[in-house]
């Protein structure tokens, strides 16, 4: 079982998000004002998903496909014991538990503008 979320605002304007198999489990919107940075919205839309199959890499190049790549957003995902984080253009993939493999992923939000309080996916 595949499952992540992504938040609506990091789609890129005109972008779909539409794999095959992909079923929604939850839709909610929080306020992340205390934690948004200017150039974020201060509401965001969770959109939970999951999938059945084995295309980890299919999914997650759909979605570095369409994530907006201005203010680091990106969108992260578990596949059994592995995690995905995908921004914009580029996919980490990392068993969980894996220091060094979060910390590649965590340098590279970095570079492209994530703020640091956001770079806290679950393992």
């Amino acid at each position: 079982m595949i499952s992540g979320y992504v938040i609506g605002e990091s789609l890129r304007p005109g972008a779909v998000f539409q794999p095959q198999g992909l079923r929604l489990r939850k839709v909610g919107r929080i306020d992340v004002s205390g934690s948004a940075t200017d150039a974020q919205p201060r509401l965001w839309t969770l959109v939970e998903w999951e999938a059945d199959g084995a295309d980890v890499a299919g999914l997650a190049d759909a979605l570095a496909d369409v994530l907006e790549p201005a203010d680091g957003w990106y969108a992260d995902f578990t596949a059994g014991d592995e995690r995905v984080v995908v921004f914009a253009g580029k996919v980490f993939r990392y068993r969980r538990g894996d220091e060094a493999g979060r910390a590649e992923a965590v340098a590279y939000g970095r570079t492209v503008g994530t703020p640091e309080h956001q770079l806290d996916w679950k393992e």
